[in-house]
């Protein structure tokens, strides 16, 4: 009897819970009409001011993904305290990468100037990147010049990336076989070498000074079991405060697909990561 009172009370708890989340949808950050400039707010309604801010940056080889398939993402972290915002930017091949981080620069821009409204504290903004998107957030945070165009500081409290593809795309593409994901990724990257060194986030590892919490499959690409702990290594080394978790069993597309449940061990280190920063 009493176990089936717990179960309806947490059961109960669950669904009040899910029913503070508030979703605010198709904001646009760049100030243009195009859907790939928007982005969507999740906050848990609850009164209490001043929660961190996660923003999301999704993967998909930087020529597919939308924000609309991490819908679960948002309310899974929303209804952990934390206000989450989850963008989409320019895809490959309409896009290179470049104008993919300067238009995810300026999505971190918006939040740092509006989320306040949101029960939000504009001063704890982290930035969250799985596979192409883990690249970018990293890029646009090591790159001074990203938020240089959108003219202002660097304001990434902290940095999370999930299974980060690209870290040192220059590497990949010069030593990568030549298959259908190659000339994809030429697309964004051009077939320019130089222009690869420029486009790898580990090219400016000594410009990082903010925390950083890296996850990787053990079963994911080579690259990126190659090139997450070349960061780890790196940051260590200049004294950046670094965590890395090497998660078993998993390869590349679950490293993010598992997140769909809500008690995922990654929601527990992420939140403890932000939470210690706060």
């Amino acid at each position: 009897m009493l176990q089936k009172l717990v179960l309806v009370m947490l059961l109960f708890q669950t669904i009040i819970s899910s029913a503070q989340v508030k979703t605010v949808k198709n904001i646009n950050y760049a100030g243009t009409t195009a859907e790939k400039n928007t982005l969507n707010i999740f906050y848990k309604n609850d009164g209490v001011a001043d929660k961190p801010v996660l923003i999301f940056i999704h993967g998909g080889s930087w020529s597919s993904g939308k924000k609309e398939t991490y819908w679960w993402l948002g309310r899974n972290f929303a209804r952990k305290g934390i206000v989450t915002v989850i963008i989409n930017y320019p895809l490959a091949p309409d896009a290179q990468y470049g104008k993919m981080a300067d238009d995810c620069a300026l999505a971190v821009k918006w939040v740092k100037e509006n989320i306040s409204g949101y029960q939000a504290n504009a001063n704890m903004l982290f930035v969250m990147g799985h596979s192409a998107g883990a690249h970018l957030a990293e890029l646009i945070n090591s790159d001074p010049k990203y938020f240089q165009h959108a003219g202002i500081k660097n304001p990434i409290k902290g940095v999370i990336l999930n299974d980060p593809f690209g870290l040192d795309i220059h590497e990949y593409l010069t030593e990568a076989e030549k298959d259908d994901y190659y000339y994809d990724f030429l697309r964004t990257f051009t077939n320019q070498p130089a222009v690869w060194k420029t486009a790898s986030p580990l090219e400016y590892v000594n410009q990082i000074k903010n925390p950083h919490l890296l996850f990787y499959g053990s079963k994911t690409y080579g690259a990126i079991k190659l090139q997450t702990p070349r960061l780890y290594e790196k940051l260590k080394a200049n004294k950046v405060p670094v965590e890395i978790r090497e998660i078993k069993g998993k390869s590349h597309v679950p490293m993010i697909s598992q997140m769909i449940f809500g008690g995922n061990d990654l929601y527990k280190d992420i939140v403890t990561f932000i939470n210690h920063q706060s």
